[in-house]
């Protein structure tokens, strides 16, 4: 069941996907190569695409940059947002050449103009914007006005950052606030959420490696969405941004904001008990699902007290005893086999569960 406790917010479209108003959350990506390399930007869309991403963002730190994202587009089935500092005009030149929704934020981007420019850009091609705050865009007023309070301030810097867009009647906004620091993140955006209804942007920024990133991000992030907050995500990760979109897929997944339709595997830590390879019959069996299709929970356990008694919530399990591997179906064991062959005993249980529905 889809976890549906969301505080409401406004919705836009962005690229034809809905965000904010009730809509599922949605999963972001970055582009981590030169968009003007078109092959290898080519290449990183499809990897991104396989992974499920939802929505993916480019940087675009020149013209050049900025000119080709009509050919980015032709090689994208889903929405790219062009991310924008410093430069109105690439901006602009942007939205001209097919960009979904471009990011900018406003306390790098100085002048009234320039800002109204791209505003009336955006206005004009009926695309969103995404205003991002970080502690590095909070003016020196603000800095001297809250001393020790820096949730306070990025919370005054985005009502100003949001008045010459209200002013020129401009509404389809979402907005990011985030930190390195997951406390932070989780702060500013309680604090934010209360300060208006524009869709919220989640993510810790400069999250660290693979291991760090998946900690900060999960605690950051998944404690938001229990709130209620956010509605889309982003799992910045030093790395392979495929993982990113992993990883962001199992955080929504874990709160049942997501029903993707592929097995959950499950699988005990092992423990002195356990006489099998359990890491690799779980990589296994990892690999034999990854392309089969059923919402359905599978626990792959290392002995007799996890499996079945401790997972017999699970739709179908396997485990093992000292000589036997054991499959069982909702807590109530179906067969036993040879260590062997549990692995292609256990798919067969799948296929079999799956004909019957």
């Amino acid at each position: 069941m889809i976890h549906s406790i969301r505080r409401k917010t406004r919705q836009i479209s962005l690229g034809g996907i809905k965000i904010g108003g009730g809509a599922p959350v949605t999963v972001q990506s970055m582009l981590k190569c030169h968009s003007w390399d078109i092959e290898k930007a080519k290449d990183a869309i499809q990897k991104l695409e396989s992974a499920g991403v939802d929505i993916i963002r480019v940087a675009i730190p020149d013209m050049d940059s900025a000119k080709v994202f009509g050919k980015l587009k032709s090689e994208s089935r889903v929405p790219l947002v062009a991310d924008i500092h410093f430069d109105h005009k690439l901006a602009i030149a942007s939205i001209e050449n097919g960009a979904d929704c471009i990011r900018i934020n406003p306390g790098n981007m100085s002048g009234g103009d320039k800002l109204k420019k791209v505003i009336e850009a955006a206005k004009k091609a009926k695309i969103p914007i995404r205003i991002g705050i970080n502690s590095g865009s909070i003016r020196s007023g603000l800095r001297k006005k809250y001393p020790d309070d820096q949730i306070s301030a990025m919370g005054e810097s985005l009502v100003e950052a949001l008045k010459p867009f209200e002013e020129e009647d401009f509404t389809d906004i979402k907005i990011s606030a985030k930190s390195s620091d997951a406390f932070e993140t989780i702060s500013i955006y309680r604090k934010i959420s209360n300060l208006t209804d524009y869709p919220l942007h989640l993510g810790v920024t400069a999250a660290g490696s693979y291991a760090n990133s998946i900690v900060k991000s999960s605690i950051g992030i998944g404690t938001l969405l229990c709130e209620g907050i956010g509605d889309t995500i982003r799992v910045s990760m030093t790395g392979d941004p495929v993982q990113e979109v992993v990883t962001g897929k199992k955080i929504l997944k874990s709160l049942n904001l997501i029903e993707d339709n592929v097995p959950q595997i499950i699988s005990c830590p092992t423990c002195g008990r356990c006489g099998v390879d359990l890491v690799k019959i779980v990589q296994e069996v990892e690999d034999s699902f990854a392309s089969k299709k059923g919402n359905m929970t599978i626990a792959v356990m290392g002995c007799e007290v996890n499996g079945p008694k401790e997972a017999q919530d699970a739709d179908l399990g396997l485990t093992f005893s000292k000589d036997l591997g054991i499959i069982f179906i909702k807590g109530k064991v179906s067969n036993r086999i040879s260590r062997s062959e549990s692995v292609d005993a256990l798919i067969r249980a799948y296929e079999s569960l799956m004909n019957r529905k």
